[in-house]
């Protein structure tokens, strides 16, 4: 109940899709790109108060809440990458993603989870996503020069790479302070 409860906090705006498949989708992804030779865990972190609003400025975009949802991924006794599940809004629903970062902080590969708008889907595909591969705390997300704006999905463009650009800037701080309670391990 405990783990459901946790990515309704995420998922509090999902249509037609439960917060327990979009557990079982994310560990998918996690497990596919780490091909099965993982152990992850999951928690929900709170992001300080101090933290979102500096975020949130540097982005221009808002978290939809104040939490996140983090898999730890190790392999043996060493933090391999982490994980991060949020929500941004596209044009007028929430569209939830996933980035999986290396422990340095430099994004390994991103992931739209579940998107809900009738147009702008192109966001999801994965030669779009493979931009954000490498980028970090250091990079630029500039929209038209950095990052390529989609046609008919310039909202939905603009909505994730900001989304993106926040967890990259949250990234340091989950990893520096992950004392969080583990929710649950596979």
């Amino acid at each position: 109940m405990r783990i459901l409860y946790s990515f309704s906090v995420i998922l509090i705006f999902t249509v037609n899709i439960s917060a327990n498949e979009i557990k079982e989708r994310c560990e998918s992804i996690i497990s596919e790109y780490f091909k099965n030779d993982v152990q992850y865990s999951f928690f929900e972190y709170t992001i300080e108060p101090k933290t979102r609003s500096e975020i949130e400025i540097k982005c221009q975009q808002r978290f939809l809440s104040d939490k996140v949802i983090v898999w730890e991924i190790r392999k043996a006794d060493s933090i391999k990458a982490y994980a991060v599940l949020d929500n941004v809004y596209g044009k007028s629903l929430p569209i939830t993603f996933l980035v999986i970062f290396n422990p340095g902080g430099s994004v390994l590969k991103s992931d739209i989870i579940k998107y809900r708008e009738p147009f702008g889907g192109g966001v999801a595909n994965e030669n779009w996503q493979q931009q954000f591969t490498n980028k970090n705390k250091n990079s630029a997300f500039d929209l038209g020069s950095d990052i390529h704006v989609l046609s008919g999905a310039t909202i939905s463009s603009r909505s994730v790479t900001k989304g993106i650009q926040k967890l990259v800037m949250l990234i340091g701080e989950i990893s520096k302070n992950n004392g969080n309670k583990i929710i649950s391990v596979r």
